[in-house]
């Protein structure tokens, strides 16, 4: 039997498109390395260099902000694939502008870096060590205590050693692990490592918060979202600026504790109130602003010039798998307390999810369901403001040595013997 042009097409889509996100991925991850290496190479002085950096930050998040309610509104008046197009013409003009306009440099410190080349078989031992152990994460806190779980762990973590032991051994390493030695970037690194999974899972659950429970249409929940993107980027802005007059310490510190305060109040307004609610994240997403590009500016800066460009990729890294560890555990956390706030006598496919719950079409089962939902989100938050009140902490303990940018002493950070 001759298959149809439609499945034909279906097939072909099946095999194709991931392969083509993956490659999409890849080289889209290559752009912030690339940028905020450019950027210590323009702009060699250390303050003009965290405000350029944070611009380049701000800038990236914008694009995050408006990507979602531009595809919501493609996805409304045309088919899927439109969504994609958008990047197609910036990647075009990129391409036309970007030999004229960027300058082709090296990075400054000398060729140390000249002739190195990608190790296959390192890249190959961090996803090993990556993605296994995010999966692991995400079926424990589902409670799935089961040999593939427990295998997954495993083989994350015997990756990840074997990762490490080669990067020693390499004279040119995927990962330079001296870099870790220094005391900025270290403290940096985690802050915004732990930042993200906490606001990575929170963002989630919001999101559907929006959706499910508030009723808004994608588009109109990306719109809601749009202020709190807005100060997180004026905090982003902020923070180089007022780590001129303070420590970074201080303000990357006060801007957790002021994103603790606003998720504190999300674990109080949810459930009464749609337009508090986004008050309250407002806030939460302002706090995590300050440390987000001074965070960034600080892991770059640290690092010798010729490897900004991997001190910049050890950022972004940071920052990815935070937020996926925080999709896979709080998204997880979010939907054990669902499931336990929901009444016994629910449906099976109720008591599974909220969006199983909206497909009954039953207005009874559908209104516990959102209650539960909205508690599930109160705990998330409140937990989640509790952490961020530890990084917080950790932030302030852990770059306190760090003096005030463009202090004589600030640049450049000499590595431990």
């Amino acid at each position: 039997m001759t298959p149809s042009p439609t499945r034909a097409r279906l097939a072909l889509a099946v095999l194709t498109l991931p392969a083509l996100l993956v490659a999409l991925g890849i080289a889209g991850a290559t752009l912030m390395p690339s940028a905020l290496a450019l950027v210590t190479e323009l702009f060699p002085d250390p303050r003009a260099q965290r405000s350029a950096v944070a611009v380049v930050f701000s800038a990236i998040m914008a694009g995050g902000a408006i990507g979602p309610a531009v595809g919501g509104l493609l996805l409304a008046h045309f088919w899927w694939g439109s969504v994609f197009l958008p990047g197609v013409a910036v990647m075009v003009l990129l391409l036309a502008v970007g030999p004229r306009l960027l300058p082709a440099g090296r990075g400054r410190g000398g060729g140390d870096q000249e002739g190195a080349r990608l190790d296959p078989l390192s890249v190959v031992l961090s996803l090993l060590a990556l993605l296994p152990v995010v999966y692991g994460v995400k079926e424990l806190a589902r409670g799935m205590v089961d040999v593939p779980t427990v295998a997954a762990l495993v083989v994350g973590v015997t990756a990840g050693v074997a990762f490490v032991v080669r990067q020693r051994r390499l004279p040119r390493p995927l990962l330079d692990l001296a870099l870790f030695t220094r005391p900025a970037l270290r403290g940096a690194l985690l802050t915004m490592l732990l930042g993200g999974v906490v606001m990575g899972g929170v963002f989630l659950v919001v999101t559907q918060y929006l959706q499910l429970v508030a009723d808004l249409s994608p588009l109109v929940a990306g719109l809601a979202t749009v202020p709190g993107t807005i100060a997180m980027l004026l905090g982003v802005l902020a923070g180089p600026k007022l780590a001129t007059r303070v420590r970074p310490a201080a303000v990357m510190a006060g801007g957790l504790a002021l994103a603790a305060l606003g998720l504190g109040a999300v674990a109080i307004a949810a459930g009464h109130g749609t337009a508090w609610l986004v008050v309250a994240f407002t806030v939460a997403l302002a706090g995590m602003g300050l440390p987000g590009g001074l965070g960034v500016g600080l892991v770059v800066s640290s690092a010798p010039p010729e490897q900004a460009g991997s001190a910049s990729a050890l950022s972004e890294t940071g920052q990815e798998l935070g937020m996926a560890a925080g999709l896979a555990g709080v998204g997880s956390l979010a939907v054990a307390v669902y499931r336990l706030l929901v009444p016994a006598d629910a449906p099976a496919q109720a008591r599974d999810s909220l969006a199983a719950a909206h497909a009954l079409g039953d207005e009874t089962v559908l209104a516990a369901a959102r209650d539960a939902f909205s508690g599930a989100l109160g705990v998330v938050a409140a937990v989640c403001a509790v952490l961020l009140l530890g990084v917080a902490m950790l932030a302030a303990v852990s770059l306190r040595h760090v003096p005030v940018v463009g202090a004589p002493e600030m640049t450049p950070e000499p590595a431990p013997a």
